[in-house]
Protein backbone atom coordinates (compact mmCIF):
# COMPACT_ATOMS: atom_id res chain seq x y z
CA UNK A 1 0.00 0.00 0.00
CA UNK A 2 2.82 2.16 0.90
CA UNK A 3 4.48 1.96 -2.64
CA UNK A 4 1.03 2.82 -4.47
CA UNK A 5 0.00 5.68 -2.66
CA UNK A 6 3.82 7.68 -3.27
CA UNK A 7 3.44 6.32 -6.69
CA UNK A 8 -0.19 8.09 -6.67
CA UNK A 9 1.49 11.68 -4.73
CA UNK A 10 4.65 11.28 -7.54
CA UNK A 11 2.14 11.77 -10.21
CA UNK A 12 0.52 14.87 -8.50
CA UNK A 13 4.12 16.59 -7.72
CA UNK A 14 4.85 15.85 -11.20
CA UNK A 15 1.39 17.60 -12.53
CA UNK A 16 2.86 20.49 -10.21
CA UNK A 17 0.90 20.09 -6.84
CA UNK A 18 2.58 22.29 -3.92
CA UNK A 19 1.28 19.38 -1.97
CA UNK A 20 -0.98 16.49 -1.62
CA UNK A 21 -2.29 13.91 1.32
CA UNK A 22 -3.92 10.89 1.11
CA UNK A 23 -5.88 9.57 4.39
CA UNK A 24 -6.80 5.86 3.64
CA UNK A 25 -9.06 4.11 6.25
CA UNK A 26 -10.36 0.51 7.15
CA UNK A 27 -13.54 1.01 9.70
CA UNK A 28 -15.31 -1.47 11.76
CA UNK A 29 -18.21 -0.03 13.87
CA UNK A 30 -21.25 -1.47 15.64
CA UNK A 31 -23.89 0.72 16.38
CA UNK A 32 -26.96 -0.10 19.05
CA UNK A 33 -29.85 1.46 19.90
CA UNK A 34 -32.43 0.23 23.27
CA UNK A 35 -35.31 1.74 24.46
CA UNK A 36 -37.69 0.52 27.26
CA UNK A 37 -35.96 -2.97 27.27
CA UNK A 38 -36.68 -3.37 23.89
CA UNK A 39 -33.55 -3.25 20.81
CA UNK A 40 -34.74 -1.13 18.39
CA UNK A 41 -31.74 -0.93 15.80
CA UNK A 42 -28.40 -3.02 15.43
CA UNK A 43 -25.91 -1.75 12.70
CA UNK A 44 -22.64 -3.82 11.97
CA UNK A 45 -20.52 -2.11 9.67
CA UNK A 46 -17.56 -2.49 7.17
CA UNK A 47 -16.37 0.65 5.53
CA UNK A 48 -12.77 1.49 3.50
CA UNK A 49 -11.91 4.12 1.20
CA UNK A 50 -9.95 7.18 0.79
CA UNK A 51 -9.98 10.83 1.26
CA UNK A 52 -7.49 13.22 -1.34
CA UNK A 53 -6.87 16.05 -0.47
CA UNK A 54 -4.70 18.70 -3.06
CA UNK A 55 -3.25 21.81 -2.99
CA UNK A 56 -2.88 23.62 -6.31
CA UNK A 57 -1.46 27.55 -6.58
CA UNK A 58 -3.12 28.09 -3.14
CA UNK A 59 -6.37 26.39 -3.66
CA UNK A 60 -7.79 22.96 -2.38
CA UNK A 61 -9.05 20.59 -4.35
CA UNK A 62 -10.51 17.01 -2.54
CA UNK A 63 -11.76 14.00 -3.41
CA UNK A 64 -12.78 10.76 -2.29
CA UNK A 65 -12.67 7.18 -3.47
CA UNK A 66 -14.49 3.93 -1.95
CA UNK A 67 -11.89 2.28 -3.62
CA UNK A 68 -7.92 1.27 -3.18
CA UNK A 69 -6.99 0.17 -6.23
CA UNK A 70 -4.17 2.22 -7.88
CA UNK A 71 -6.12 3.06 -10.92
CA UNK A 72 -9.38 4.33 -8.83
CA UNK A 73 -6.66 6.68 -6.50
CA UNK A 74 -5.01 7.90 -9.54
CA UNK A 75 -8.56 9.38 -10.94
CA UNK A 76 -9.60 10.39 -7.54
CA UNK A 77 -6.00 12.44 -7.55
CA UNK A 78 -6.87 13.52 -10.73
CA UNK A 79 -10.31 15.10 -9.81
CA UNK A 80 -8.74 16.72 -6.87
CA UNK A 81 -6.25 18.17 -8.63
CA UNK A 82 -8.55 19.49 -11.32
CA UNK A 83 -10.89 20.93 -8.34
CA UNK A 84 -7.83 22.88 -7.30
CA UNK A 85 -6.55 24.19 -10.34
CA UNK A 86 -10.10 25.63 -11.30
CA UNK A 87 -10.93 26.98 -7.62
CA UNK A 88 -7.31 28.64 -7.64
CA UNK A 89 -8.44 31.09 -10.69
CA UNK A 90 -10.81 32.99 -8.27
CA UNK A 91 -9.44 32.79 -4.85
CA UNK A 92 -8.51 36.04 -2.86
CA UNK A 93 -5.54 34.63 -0.59
CA UNK A 94 -3.74 31.84 -1.26
CA UNK A 95 -3.43 29.18 1.32
CA UNK A 96 0.07 28.34 2.80
CA UNK A 97 0.43 25.69 4.80
CA UNK A 98 3.30 25.54 8.37
CA UNK A 99 6.37 23.62 7.30
CA UNK A 100 6.55 20.05 9.49
CA UNK A 101 8.91 17.59 9.45
CA UNK A 102 8.15 14.64 7.59
CA UNK A 103 7.29 11.57 9.83
CA UNK A 104 7.27 7.76 9.47
CA UNK A 105 5.71 6.15 11.97
CA UNK A 106 3.46 3.02 13.45
CA UNK A 107 1.06 3.89 16.00
CA UNK A 108 -0.82 1.03 18.00
CA UNK A 109 -4.58 1.15 20.12
CA UNK A 110 -4.67 1.92 23.33
CA UNK A 111 -7.69 -0.35 23.69
CA UNK A 112 -7.15 -2.96 26.73
CA UNK A 113 -10.42 -4.87 25.21
CA UNK A 114 -10.47 -4.88 21.38
CA UNK A 115 -14.64 -4.32 21.14
CA UNK A 116 -14.04 -6.28 17.31
CA UNK A 117 -13.68 -9.30 19.21
CA UNK A 118 -16.43 -8.39 21.51
CA UNK A 119 -19.63 -10.86 20.28
CA UNK A 120 -22.77 -8.63 19.82
CA UNK A 121 -24.64 -10.78 22.28
CA UNK A 122 -22.55 -9.66 24.95
CA UNK A 123 -23.07 -6.01 24.11
CA UNK A 124 -26.67 -6.36 23.85
CA UNK A 125 -26.66 -7.82 27.26
CA UNK A 126 -24.32 -4.98 28.92
CA UNK A 127 -27.31 -2.33 27.55
CA UNK A 128 -30.37 -3.98 28.20
CA UNK A 129 -29.14 -4.54 31.91
CA UNK A 130 -28.51 -1.17 32.45
CA UNK A 131 -32.38 -0.45 31.13
CA UNK A 132 -33.29 -3.27 33.37
CA UNK A 133 -31.64 -1.86 36.30
CA UNK A 134 -32.80 2.19 36.09
CA UNK A 135 -36.54 0.58 35.51
CA UNK A 136 -35.67 -1.32 38.78
CA UNK A 137 -34.10 1.72 40.46
CA UNK A 138 -37.68 3.04 41.29
CA UNK A 139 -41.12 2.83 39.98
CA UNK A 140 -40.80 6.66 39.03
CA UNK A 141 -38.14 5.99 36.17
CA UNK A 142 -40.59 5.43 33.10
CA UNK A 143 -38.09 5.85 29.89
CA UNK A 144 -34.32 4.12 29.53
CA UNK A 145 -32.86 4.85 25.83
CA UNK A 146 -29.21 4.18 25.52
CA UNK A 147 -27.21 4.68 22.17
CA UNK A 148 -24.06 2.70 21.98
CA UNK A 149 -21.54 2.50 19.65
CA UNK A 150 -17.71 1.11 18.82
CA UNK A 151 -15.53 2.28 16.14
CA UNK A 152 -12.44 0.37 15.28
CA UNK A 153 -10.43 2.15 12.21
CA UNK A 154 -7.02 1.65 10.87
CA UNK A 155 -5.73 5.02 9.02
CA UNK A 156 -2.85 5.26 6.74
CA UNK A 157 -1.70 9.12 6.41
CA UNK A 158 1.03 9.52 3.46
CA UNK A 159 2.04 12.91 2.29
CA UNK A 160 3.87 14.30 -0.91
CA UNK A 161 6.78 15.54 2.25
CA UNK A 162 7.12 11.86 2.64
CA UNK A 163 4.90 11.39 5.74
CA UNK A 164 3.76 7.67 5.87
CA UNK A 165 1.68 7.24 8.97
CA UNK A 166 -0.04 4.41 10.32
CA UNK A 167 -2.53 4.48 12.79
CA UNK A 168 -5.06 1.99 14.68
CA UNK A 169 -8.00 4.10 16.33
CA UNK A 170 -10.86 2.53 18.46
CA UNK A 171 -13.18 4.54 20.34
CA UNK A 172 -16.00 2.40 22.60
CA UNK A 173 -19.11 5.11 23.69
CA UNK A 174 -22.21 4.85 25.78
CA UNK A 175 -25.02 7.43 26.01
CA UNK A 176 -27.76 6.80 28.51
CA UNK A 177 -31.00 9.28 28.07
CA UNK A 178 -33.23 8.75 31.81
CA UNK A 179 -36.63 10.05 32.30
CA UNK A 180 -39.23 9.92 35.55
CA UNK A 181 -42.30 11.41 36.24
CA UNK A 182 -43.38 11.99 40.06
CA UNK A 183 -45.83 14.61 41.47
CA UNK A 184 -46.47 15.97 38.12
CA UNK A 185 -42.63 16.97 37.61
CA UNK A 186 -41.06 15.15 34.47
CA UNK A 187 -37.39 15.37 35.10
CA UNK A 188 -34.41 13.48 32.71
CA UNK A 189 -30.54 13.12 32.58
CA UNK A 190 -27.95 11.91 30.73
CA UNK A 191 -24.98 9.60 31.07
CA UNK A 192 -22.37 9.49 28.60
CA UNK A 193 -18.95 7.62 28.72
CA UNK A 194 -16.33 6.81 26.21
CA UNK A 195 -12.77 5.04 26.01
CA UNK A 196 -10.81 3.30 24.11
CA UNK A 197 -11.65 -0.49 24.86
CA UNK A 198 -14.47 -2.65 25.40
CA UNK A 199 -13.01 -2.82 29.33
CA UNK A 200 -15.53 0.75 29.43
CA UNK A 201 -18.39 -1.81 30.84
CA UNK A 202 -15.68 -3.61 33.20
CA UNK A 203 -14.46 -0.04 34.52
CA UNK A 204 -18.12 1.64 34.45
CA UNK A 205 -20.33 -1.33 34.86
CA UNK A 206 -23.90 -1.48 33.93
CA UNK A 207 -24.63 -0.89 38.10
CA UNK A 208 -22.76 2.10 37.95
CA UNK A 209 -24.27 3.47 35.07
CA UNK A 210 -27.88 2.66 35.78
CA UNK A 211 -27.19 3.92 39.30
CA UNK A 212 -25.78 6.93 38.82
CA UNK A 213 -28.46 8.60 35.80
CA UNK A 214 -31.49 6.99 38.08
CA UNK A 215 -30.48 8.80 40.94
CA UNK A 216 -29.96 12.27 39.58
CA UNK A 217 -33.12 11.62 37.71
CA UNK A 218 -35.11 11.00 41.38
CA UNK A 219 -33.15 13.63 42.54
CA UNK A 220 -34.60 16.08 40.41
CA UNK A 221 -38.34 14.67 41.20
CA UNK A 222 -38.01 16.08 44.86
CA UNK A 223 -35.87 18.89 44.45
CA UNK A 224 -37.03 22.71 44.74
CA UNK A 225 -36.69 25.04 42.23
CA UNK A 226 -33.72 27.31 42.09
CA UNK A 227 -33.70 31.64 42.89
CA UNK A 228 -32.46 33.65 40.06
CA UNK A 229 -30.00 36.16 39.97
CA UNK A 230 -26.55 35.92 40.35
CA UNK A 231 -24.93 33.93 42.76
CA UNK A 232 -21.46 32.19 43.78
CA UNK A 233 -21.53 29.06 42.69
CA UNK A 234 -18.78 25.94 42.94
CA UNK A 235 -18.95 24.04 39.57
CA UNK A 236 -18.25 20.33 39.18
CA UNK A 237 -15.35 18.55 37.22
CA UNK A 238 -18.28 18.06 34.30
CA UNK A 239 -19.69 21.43 33.77
CA UNK A 240 -15.96 22.57 33.88
CA UNK A 241 -15.18 20.76 31.17
CA UNK A 242 -18.23 22.06 29.62
CA UNK A 243 -17.04 25.51 29.99
CA UNK A 244 -13.52 24.52 29.01
CA UNK A 245 -14.68 23.37 25.56
CA UNK A 246 -17.62 25.06 24.81
CA UNK A 247 -17.22 28.48 26.37
CA UNK A 248 -13.01 29.01 25.67
CA UNK A 249 -12.18 26.01 23.63
CA UNK A 250 -14.06 26.64 20.26
CA UNK A 251 -13.00 30.30 20.87
CA UNK A 252 -9.58 28.96 20.69
CA UNK A 253 -9.53 27.36 17.36
CA UNK A 254 -8.00 28.94 14.85
CA UNK A 255 -10.26 29.17 12.17
CA UNK A 256 -12.57 30.16 14.58
CA UNK A 257 -10.85 33.00 15.91
CA UNK A 258 -9.99 33.95 12.41
CA UNK A 259 -13.85 33.98 11.80
CA UNK A 260 -14.29 37.03 14.73
CA UNK A 261 -14.52 35.41 18.15
CA UNK A 262 -14.12 37.41 21.02
CA UNK A 263 -10.52 36.48 21.48
CA UNK A 264 -9.13 37.84 18.12
CA UNK A 265 -6.37 39.61 18.98
CA UNK A 266 -6.20 39.64 22.74
CA UNK A 267 -3.08 37.02 22.29
CA UNK A 268 -0.55 37.78 25.25
CA UNK A 269 -3.01 39.72 26.99
CA UNK A 270 -4.98 39.15 30.33
CA UNK A 271 -8.16 37.53 29.78
CA UNK A 272 -8.89 35.69 32.61
CA UNK A 273 -8.29 35.57 36.59
CA UNK A 274 -4.42 34.35 37.92
CA UNK A 275 -5.82 31.23 38.91
CA UNK A 276 -6.95 30.16 35.73
CA UNK A 277 -4.75 28.10 33.33
CA UNK A 278 -6.48 25.94 30.17
CA UNK A 279 -4.90 23.56 27.83
CA UNK A 280 -5.78 21.20 24.91
CA UNK A 281 -3.85 18.12 25.09
CA UNK A 282 -3.43 15.49 22.04
CA UNK A 283 -1.18 13.26 24.27
CA UNK A 284 -3.46 12.46 27.53
CA UNK A 285 -4.37 8.67 27.26
CA UNK A 286 -7.35 8.65 29.04
CA UNK A 287 -8.68 11.07 27.47
CA UNK A 288 -11.18 10.52 24.23
CA UNK A 289 -9.10 12.98 21.97
CA UNK A 290 -6.08 11.08 22.15
CA UNK A 291 -4.40 11.13 18.87
CA UNK A 292 -0.73 10.84 18.71
CA UNK A 293 -1.04 12.50 15.17
CA UNK A 294 -3.38 14.25 13.90
CA UNK A 295 -5.17 14.00 10.21
CA UNK A 296 -2.70 15.99 8.48
CA UNK A 297 0.26 14.09 9.75
CA UNK A 298 1.24 16.46 12.20
CA UNK A 299 2.30 14.81 16.15
CA UNK A 300 -0.01 15.75 18.75
CA UNK A 301 0.91 18.34 22.01
CA UNK A 302 0.29 19.31 25.10
CA UNK A 303 -1.01 23.25 23.55
CA UNK A 304 -1.96 26.43 26.70
CA UNK A 305 -4.31 28.34 26.14
CA UNK A 306 -4.53 30.17 28.66
CA UNK A 307 -1.59 30.41 31.43
CA UNK A 308 -1.97 32.04 34.70
CA UNK A 309 -4.89 34.85 32.81
CA UNK A 310 -2.84 35.28 29.97
CA UNK A 311 -3.68 33.67 26.48
CA UNK A 312 -0.98 32.16 25.41
CA UNK A 313 -2.03 29.89 22.17
CA UNK A 314 -4.67 28.52 19.95
CA UNK A 315 -5.29 25.60 18.09
CA UNK A 316 -4.35 25.30 14.82
CA UNK A 317 -4.12 23.31 11.40
CA UNK A 318 -0.98 23.57 9.05
CA UNK A 319 -3.16 26.40 7.34
CA UNK A 320 -4.23 28.73 10.22
CA UNK A 321 -0.20 28.19 11.50
CA UNK A 322 1.02 29.80 8.31
CA UNK A 323 -2.04 32.31 8.29
CA UNK A 324 -0.98 33.66 11.90
CA UNK A 325 2.76 32.82 11.95
CA UNK A 326 2.80 30.17 14.65
CA UNK A 327 3.48 26.68 14.73
CA UNK A 328 1.11 23.84 14.01
CA UNK A 329 -0.46 22.21 16.85
CA UNK A 330 -1.83 18.79 15.75
CA UNK A 331 -5.49 20.12 15.47
CA UNK A 332 -6.47 18.85 12.20
CA UNK A 333 -9.29 16.18 12.60
CA UNK A 334 -11.53 14.55 10.35
CA UNK A 335 -14.64 12.60 11.19
CA UNK A 336 -13.53 10.04 8.16
CA UNK A 337 -11.84 9.27 4.67
CA UNK A 338 -15.13 11.47 3.30
CA UNK A 339 -14.34 14.68 4.73
CA UNK A 340 -11.46 17.10 4.91
CA UNK A 341 -9.76 17.58 8.41
CA UNK A 342 -10.96 20.75 10.13
CA UNK A 343 -9.24 22.15 13.56
CA UNK A 344 -10.91 19.70 16.64
CA UNK A 345 -10.22 20.22 20.29
CA UNK A 346 -8.88 16.70 21.74
CA UNK A 347 -8.88 16.86 25.77
CA UNK A 348 -9.74 20.41 26.66
CA UNK A 349 -9.00 21.04 30.48
CA UNK A 350 -8.56 23.37 33.45
CA UNK A 351 -5.49 22.89 35.20
CA UNK A 352 -5.97 21.89 39.02
CA UNK A 353 -5.32 24.12 42.26
CA UNK A 354 -4.46 23.61 45.62
CA UNK A 355 -8.09 23.38 47.22
CA UNK A 356 -10.25 20.64 49.04
CA UNK A 357 -13.68 20.45 48.30
CA UNK A 358 -14.73 21.37 51.73
CA UNK A 359 -12.37 24.92 51.29
CA UNK A 360 -14.41 25.52 48.25
CA UNK A 361 -17.40 25.70 50.33
CA UNK A 362 -16.16 28.08 52.94
CA UNK A 363 -17.31 31.34 52.81
CA UNK A 364 -20.36 31.29 50.81
CA UNK A 365 -23.06 31.96 52.74
CA UNK A 366 -25.71 31.76 49.83
CA UNK A 367 -24.92 29.96 46.64
CA UNK A 368 -25.01 26.37 44.23
CA UNK A 369 -23.05 23.87 44.02
CA UNK A 370 -23.42 22.64 40.08
CA UNK A 371 -22.42 18.84 39.79
CA UNK A 372 -23.70 18.06 36.35
CA UNK A 373 -24.68 19.44 33.11
CA UNK A 374 -27.47 18.21 30.87
CA UNK A 375 -26.52 20.34 27.73
CA UNK A 376 -24.59 23.58 26.93
CA UNK A 377 -23.63 26.26 23.79
CA UNK A 378 -21.08 28.93 23.51
CA UNK A 379 -21.13 31.89 20.81
CA UNK A 380 -18.54 33.62 18.84
CA UNK A 381 -19.30 36.69 20.83
CA UNK A 382 -18.31 34.69 24.53
CA UNK A 383 -22.03 34.34 25.35
CA UNK A 384 -22.89 30.59 26.96
CA UNK A 385 -25.64 28.95 28.37
CA UNK A 386 -25.54 25.49 30.19
CA UNK A 387 -27.92 23.15 31.68
CA UNK A 388 -27.45 21.40 34.62
CA UNK A 389 -28.94 17.96 35.56
CA UNK A 390 -27.73 17.86 39.05
CA UNK A 391 -27.23 20.65 41.86
CA UNK A 392 -27.64 21.37 45.28
CA UNK A 393 -28.19 25.14 47.21
CA UNK A 394 -25.05 25.95 49.55
CA UNK A 395 -25.80 27.74 52.76
CA UNK A 396 -23.10 28.65 54.85
CA UNK A 397 -20.69 26.78 53.05
CA UNK A 398 -22.63 23.45 53.37
CA UNK A 399 -24.47 21.70 51.14
CA UNK A 400 -28.07 22.35 51.30
CA UNK A 401 -31.49 20.37 49.37
CA UNK A 402 -31.04 19.57 45.77
CA UNK A 403 -32.82 21.75 43.12
CA UNK A 404 -33.81 21.19 39.37
CA UNK A 405 -34.37 22.52 36.40
CA UNK A 406 -31.48 24.90 36.64
CA UNK A 407 -29.21 26.54 34.01
CA UNK A 408 -26.71 28.96 34.27
CA UNK A 409 -25.33 32.17 31.68
CA UNK A 410 -22.76 34.40 31.16
CA UNK A 411 -20.03 35.54 29.07
CA UNK A 412 -16.69 33.73 29.15
CA UNK A 413 -14.19 36.29 29.69
CA UNK A 414 -16.34 38.04 32.43
CA UNK A 415 -16.47 34.42 34.08
CA UNK A 416 -13.35 33.19 33.85
CA UNK A 417 -12.40 36.67 35.58
CA UNK A 418 -14.71 35.79 38.49
CA UNK A 419 -12.77 32.06 38.97
CA UNK A 420 -11.55 32.62 42.33
CA UNK A 421 -10.29 29.29 43.50
CA UNK A 422 -9.52 25.76 41.58
CA UNK A 423 -9.83 23.07 43.18
CA UNK A 424 -6.79 19.96 43.79
CA UNK A 425 -9.36 16.93 42.20
CA UNK A 426 -9.45 16.27 38.62
CA UNK A 427 -12.25 14.74 36.58
CA UNK A 428 -12.17 13.89 32.26
CA UNK A 429 -15.57 13.87 30.54
CA UNK A 430 -15.86 11.73 27.40
CA UNK A 431 -18.14 12.36 24.23
CA UNK A 432 -18.45 14.00 21.41
CA UNK A 433 -18.19 17.16 19.97
CA UNK A 434 -20.21 18.78 16.29
CA UNK A 435 -18.51 21.55 14.40
CA UNK A 436 -20.05 20.36 10.91
CA UNK A 437 -18.42 16.79 11.52
CA UNK A 438 -18.62 14.71 14.64
CA UNK A 439 -15.18 14.06 16.48
CA UNK A 440 -14.88 12.62 20.30
CA UNK A 441 -12.97 14.65 22.78
CA UNK A 442 -12.86 14.88 26.27
CA UNK A 443 -13.02 17.93 28.83
CA UNK A 444 -12.20 18.56 32.01
CA UNK A 445 -10.89 19.63 35.17
CA UNK A 446 -10.73 20.27 39.41
CA UNK A 447 -14.37 21.84 41.11
CA UNK A 448 -13.86 25.75 40.41
CA UNK A 449 -15.57 28.38 42.93
CA UNK A 450 -16.79 31.72 40.98
CA UNK A 451 -17.24 34.18 42.86
CA UNK A 452 -20.67 34.92 40.82
CA UNK A 453 -22.91 33.58 38.00
CA UNK A 454 -25.82 34.05 36.51
CA UNK A 455 -28.60 31.63 37.86
CA UNK A 456 -32.01 30.67 35.94
CA UNK A 457 -34.17 28.13 34.86
CA UNK A 458 -33.61 25.45 31.95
Amino acid sequence: MKDVLFSVLSSLTNKGAEYGEIRVEKTNKTLITTRDGLVEAVTSAKEMGAGIRVLVNGAWGFSVSSSLKKEDLKRAAESAFKMARASSRNIKEPVRLAEVKAVEDKVGSLAKKDPTQVEISEKLSNLLEIDRLSFAYDPRIKSVTIRYADISTNEIIATTEGTYIEQKKDYVWNYCWVTGVGNGIMASARDELGTHGYELFDIETPEKISNRVSKRVIQQLEAKTPKGGRFPAVIGTDIVGVLAHEALGHLCEADLTLAGSIIMGKLGQKIASDVVTIYDDALMEEGFGYIKYDDEGVPGRKTILIEKGVLMGLMHNRETAAKMGAEPTGNARAQDFRVPPIIRMRNTCFERGDYSFEELLEGIKFGYYLEAFRGGQANLDGTFTVGVQSAFEIVNGELGEPVRNLGISGNTLETLAKVDACGKDFGLECGRCGKGQSAFVSSGGPHLRVKEITIGGY
